[in-house]
């Protein structure tokens, strides 16, 4: 059996993540997994939420630990990672009830995190939910001290890293009819946001 690769914060954060989107995803049957890592999450949430198809996908580089993770588990609603990269990524129209993504949006450059909101909006259904998961800033600012050096440890590594704004990433949503909805507080010191495909002019 391949090793399966393991990553310590997403064993961490599982257990909090699940306990909101086993909320938000309460009504759906579908979902795309945009930037599923080592495939931890999809394993832990597939396997607590068997009314959901869970479709993972990723860098081809990272297929082989995913498929690692899914091989040992063996679950029959998640399925085999797509290749997908945000930045030409190109999937069927209203495919999906749910995008879910975790971890992402701040070591993305800020075109692809444009690219990937464009991707949940054609990919979604009407009503369906773009849950993302990560540290944010919010008017500008982020929450603790400890967010902002790390802020500035991506950008150090790399300029077009970085925390994003949740009122940016608010604007790149309404561009395609996302529209936020919720916003949970999750601990250290991270936030799952949730944005609604909604047509303009419909109300929540």
């Amino acid at each position: 059996m391949r090793e399966k690769p393991f990553a310590a914060a997403t064993e961490r954060n599982g257990e909090p993540i699940l306990d909101v989107i086993r909320h938000e995803l309460r009504s759906c049957k579908s979902v795309l997994e945009i930037g599923s890592g080592t495939g931890q999450h999809a394993v832990a949430f597939a396997g607590e939420l068997d009314h959901l198809t869970w479709q993972t996908s990723d860098l081809a580089e990272n297929h082989e630990g995913i498929c690692a993770w899914l091989d040992a588990a063996a679950l029959p609603n998640v399925l085999r990672p797509l290749p997908l990269n945000v930045l030409t990524a190109v999937l069927p129209q209203a495919y999906f009830d749910a995008v879910f993504s975790a971890n992402t949006a701040h070591i993305m450059s800020f075109a692809a995190v444009e690219k990937m909101f464009a991707l949940a909006t054609r990919v979604l259904r009407d009503d369906g939910v773009f849950c993302l998961y990560g540290p944010f800033r919010q008017n500008g600012e982020c929450s603790t001290p400890s967010n902002a050096a790390f802020d500035q440890s991506l950008r150090d590594r790399d300029a077009t890293m970085g925390i994003r704004n949740l009122e940016d990433l608010d604007q790149l949503g309404c561009i395609g009819d996302l529209h936020r909805s919720r916003l949970y507080a999750m601990p250290a010191n991270n936030l799952l946001a949730v944005w609604e495909k909604r047509r303009t002019g419909t109300e929540s």
